[in-house]
């Protein structure tokens, strides 16, 4: 844990590096550390828990933006981009098994409608890796997606489980198996959508930025105020219950769902939303063979939401099911006052965010989580609670809660607001924080590198040892942070 105080007050007779504090150590912020830090800068990220990356729960790329429907077809080739480039920082936190899309028969839409839409991500997926064969981290472009008729699945019923699935087929077998015919429509969609494990990403932070000489990392430090003092920014940060005020100047706000009380500091007035959303944690006993991911479309908010089974080792499942008795809360949805930046969420929320939940709400929300997967998969009725939920709230900038595909905002001079909603868009935000420097003379324009390399040399054991000590830590099983299926 590094000493707050202790950065600002060192005397050199050189010429000192830009100083850069990264309020948050989420995904944003630890991101955003790891390019920073490649650059002749002097940076500290500040996060008031005890370790990096802890937050909304991430289990997927969202490649495409194929798990939502709603969104428009611009935000899904953003998404698709920046999930390449995240895999290629990020390569060890990703579980390489593909996404199955179902569309239930309580469902008003139609296969033939996602289609256009699939098309055009598999010819920009093609153009991509055309352009730098290196994006090739999502399997061969033709076969980004593919369709799979009821004919098709039902002769997969009673082929036997390969002990390591290696066509898509493979991956179908357990599905075959489980899956209630009769409650969907086809064809089924698979798509080459990975698995993302936020214990092996938080790993792969923290020992890359724990590295780099020019990058200090303060955990347990609270920013509570900011103040503006002879063209740099004070902060007055609390340490472990000592306080200092370490000074910048250039500060990024990373702070995810609490961006608006930095806005707020800095008298900066800016619309936002913020939602409490959980996942939870199953164990499967029956579970035969290696899953991939399973969605199933509903709309959201309604009682028939969409339902996610996302697999891990040892029949660990997280599940989603976007109703407010599962995934979304009533009242969960907040947005910020004429008066703050920051969204107010009920008390029963911030108890959850920040103490432990109810056993008993852990308990009916896991069973409901339960109840409606095994609507699909009826099997599935004889899970059990795997865990607490995985929780968090996430901000959405701006007013629109469809948003997904958002980035940073510079709002004032050497400041930069980055308010993410997926993780695969921290370094498209990255890159705009290091354009910023640059024009502000910060950086030299031919220092700027295109991707950090600093998670390169880090291995898959190092990420795991760290990542299952990550998940223990935090209260969750160490399967979590295990991969089915590495690359």
């Amino acid at each position: 844990m590094l000493s707050v105080m202790s950065q600002s007050s060192s005397v050199s007779t050189k010429k000192s590096p830009p100083r850069i504090g990264i309020i948050g150590g989420g995904v944003a912020g630890s991101t955003i550390a790891l390019h920073l830090s490649a650059q002749p800068l002097d940076v500290t990220l500040l996060e008031q828990g005890p370790s990096l990356v802890n937050g909304p729960p991430i289990c997927h790329l969202h490649a495409g933006g194929n798990l939502y429907r709603e969104i428009d077809q611009q935000q899904c080739l953003t998404l698709l981009r920046q999930s390449i480039d995240t895999l290629k920082l990020y390569k060890h936190s990703a579980d390489y098994r593909p996404t199955v899309i179902a569309i239930p028969q309580r469902d008003p839409g139609e296969v033939k409608h996602l289609l256009p839409r699939l098309q055009l991500l598999r010819d920009e997926y093609h153009r991509l890796v055309v352009q730098n064969t290196e994006n090739k981290v999502l399997g061969e472009p033709e076969d980004y997606y593919t369709l799979i008729e009821r004919d098709e699945l039902e002769a997969l019923v009673t082929k036997p489980l390969p002990a390591q699935p290696h066509t898509l087929q493979d991956w179908l077998i357990p599905v075959a198996k489980t899956l209630d015919f009769n409650q969907i429509k086809f064809p089924l969609i698979i798509v080459q959508e990975y698995g993302l494990s936020v214990f092996r990403l938080a790993a792969t932070a923290t020992i890359a930025l724990e590295a780099q000489p020019n990058c200090h990392i303060a955990t347990q430090s609270q920013v509570k105020n900011i103040q503006r003092i002879d063209g740099q920014w004070q902060l007055t940060v609390e340490q472990q219950g000592v306080t200092s005020h370490p000074q910048f100047d250039y500060i990024i706000n990373a702070c995810g769902y609490q961006s608006g009380t930095i806005d707020d500091y800095i008298a900066q007035p800016v619309e936002r939303l913020v939602e409490f959303k959980a996942a939870y944690v199953t164990q499967w006993s029956q579970c035969q063979g290696q899953w991939p991911e399973v969605i199933f479309y509903g709309e959201r908010g309604t009682p028939n939401g969409m339902a996610q089974l996302t697999p891990y080792p040892g029949g660990y499942f997280q599940i989603h099911g976007m109703t407010q008795d599962i995934t979304l809360f009533e009242q969960g949805l907040v947005k910020n006052s004429k008066h703050s930046a920051q969204p107010q969420l009920a008390p029963r929320f911030i108890n959850k965010l920040t103490k432990q939940w109810p056993p008993q709400l852990i308990k009916e929300r896991s069973q409901n989580a339960i109840d409606f997967m095994a609507h699909f998969i009826p099997s599935f009725a004889t899970a059990d609670i795997g865990g607490k939920p995985l929780f968090g709230a996430q901000q959405i900038p701006g007013q629109d809660p469809s948003l997904r595909a958002a980035g940073v905002f510079f709002n004032q001079k050497n400041y930069a607001r980055c308010e993410i909603v997926k993780a695969s868009s921290a370094i498209d935000a990255a890159h705009a924080i290091i354009d910023d420097l640059t024009k502000l003379s910060f950086l030299d324009d031919h220092l700027i590198p295109a991707i950090s390399p600093l998670t390169s040399p880090i291995t898959d054991k190092n990420i795991t040892t760290i990542g299952i000590a990550l998940a223990k830590e935090r209260g969750y099983p160490a399967a979590l942070a295990n991969r089915n299926i590495k690359k």
